[in-house]
């Protein structure tokens, strides 16, 4: 059991992520869906998060291999690539950081697990 509970924060992407699985959702005649993602993560995810903020996956483990992937990686931040962890909930793959100093998870982004990659450019806007 860990010493201290992490906060768990959602991240103007990670919202607009969310935004837009949702009008997906709701134009494939899926909202209740939608309705599931949500209580999932407020039921399980975050509640896991706060608990185990490093249980993800380094996302490095399997790196992208694309020449564009690679390069916005080597444009963010020192550290920030090797910080990066993803988190796995059915359908949907979640890239996050832990951020020891102030105890807090940060939810990134959210796809479906077929989606190809993550736009790192918009997560860290100071790294173009």
């Amino acid at each position: 059991m860990p010493d201290q509970l992490h906060q768990v924060e959602l991240t103007a992407s990670f919202l607009e992520r969310l935004h837009a699985i949702e009008a997906f959702l709701i134009q494939a005649n899926a909202a209740f869906a939608f309705d599931a993602l949500l209580a999932e993560i407020r039921a399980t995810v975050i509640p896991n998060l706060r608990r185990f903020p490093r249980m993800g996956r380094p996302y490095l483990a399997n790196p992208p291999q694309s020449a564009e992937a690679l390069a916005q990686l080597a444009s963010l931040p020192a550290g920030a690539a090797n910080a990066l962890r993803e988190y796995l909930h059915g359908d949907y793959l979640m890239l996050y950081t832990v951020v020891d100093a102030n105890a807090t998870v940060y939810l990134l982004s959210i796809r479906h697990h077929r989606q190809l990659s993550f736009d790192f450019a918009r997560l860290w806007p100071s790294a173009n």
